[in-house]
């Protein structure tokens, strides 16, 4: 019991202090290896571990149902052995029976194709695809992201305008080192309820 009241009252805590862009999440690690003139980085991530979910396309809805079902899966509906003490190696979050919770890290990554939405958490350092705890629910699934290299073009406010961010990032790649390969995607560092003008959201694609 006392371990489920630390673990949301952590939660709490984030939720109330990410209002105001301070965040406490741990972030997916990476190199920066230049700049393209317009504000756009490139840079390299280090092999991580995904948890994702797929829907078809609604709108808001879409997009909040699976915001829920990944944040459900981080806060225990999973499955997992239990390790010595019913305890993950850090203070918060707390491993209980049955199930486990894990840190929420950021960016959260999503996109829109083919009437479809895609949603990623990224999990923390210390799992593998082999050691993260399994989704109970049969739409979350655990996805391996090796090595990748991104071109990101960083922006405030509330992300609606990610079309024209879109854009922005790939005109401002034309003419540069650098070639966009797949279909660019938003990432989010910040609650819906963070002050707009202080929200960190970023375009980003994959490039060689």
């Amino acid at each position: 019991m006392w371990q489920t009241i630390i673990y949301y009252t952590v939660l709490i805590f984030e939720a109330i202090i990410g209002a105001f862009g301070i965040r406490l999440y741990e972030e997916s690690s990476y190199e920066l290896l230049a700049r393209v003139p317009g504000r756009i980085e490139i840079r390299r991530y280090a092999p991580r571990v995904a948890v994702e979910v797929t829907l078809p396309f609604a709108g808001e809805a879409s997009q909040n149902e699976a915001f829920q079902l990944l944040f459900a899966y981080i806060a225990g509906a999973n499955s997992s052995a239990i390790s010595r003490n019913g305890r993950l190696g850090m203070t918060v979050p707390v491993e209980v029976q049955g199930n486990k919770r894990i840190a929420m890290t950021i960016p959260v990554q999503s996109s829109e194709a083919e009437r479809h939405v895609r949603m990623q958490f990224f999990l923390p350092t210390n799992y593998t695809i082999d050691t993260a705890p399994k989704p109970r629910d049969a739409r979350v699934r655990l996805v391996p992201r090796e090595t990748e290299t991104v071109a990101s073009l960083r922006f405030s406010g509330s992300g609606r305008d990610f079309a024209a961010r879109e854009a922005e990032l790939i005109k401002g790649l034309k003419g540069s080192a650098w070639q966009a390969v797949g279909a660019p995607y938003a990432l989010f560092y910040d609650a819906p309820f963070t002050l707009p003008f202080l929200r960190r959201n970023e375009a980003a694609v994959a490039v060689v």
